[in-house]
């Protein structure tokens, strides 16, 4: 399968940053998003989905087989991102995401590995603004035409995207 053809899954996209950082292996990468690792405070990823993504994006040739590790323990593959790889991560990273409840996990996964590379994170806090805006609109209009039940779920889904506007607001 063609890299430019595959759709990642949050997962893929966070081994491929990882990756995109320096060769790394996938024990590593499994460290750092466990439950009290740097990026498993945001998003948690057990080991055997890491290993299932590298394995995908070898396969894809997002990522390649650098080198084996083996210094006292066991035999390690390093793994990095390819070019064509590093640069699908830098677009990932200033593309807003479509939905508030995305904002949990992909957004601040995104805002995670940005702090990693000590990177601004405006350009893309700007973006996911603009992207929020006019949905906050779309519920308030549709709030005001609904019966009781849907006017309650509308309100719901407002206050939790004007919430994130908010937070958006603070960074």
């Amino acid at each position: 399968m063609r890299h430019a053809e595959t759709r990642l899954g949050l997962a893929e996209w966070t081994v491929l940053a990882v990756t995109g950082e320096r060769p790394v292996h996938g024990f590593a990468i499994a460290a750092l998003t466990a439950a009290d690792g740097e990026l498993g405070r945001v998003w948690q990823i057990p080991r055997p989905v890491v290993y299932r993504a590298i394995g995908r994006l070898v396969d894809t040739g997002l990522i390649t087989a650098e080198a084996v590790e083996s210094s006292g323990g066991p035999p390690r593959t390093l793994y990095a991102a390819t070019a064509e790889g590093r640069r699908r991560v830098d677009a990932w990273l200033v593309t807003p995401v479509p939905h508030v409840r995305d904002l949990r996990s992909e957004f601040l996964l995104k805002l995670a590995v940005t702090h990693r590379r000590g990177a601004d994170p405006g350009p893309l806090v700007a973006a996911q603004r603009r992207e929020l805006e006019p949905i906050v609109e779309a519920l308030r209009a549709e709030q005001e035409g609904a019966d009781e039940f849907d006017r309650m779920l509308a309100a719901w889904r407002r206050v939790s995207a004007e919430a994130a506007l908010a937070f958006l607001d603070e960074l």
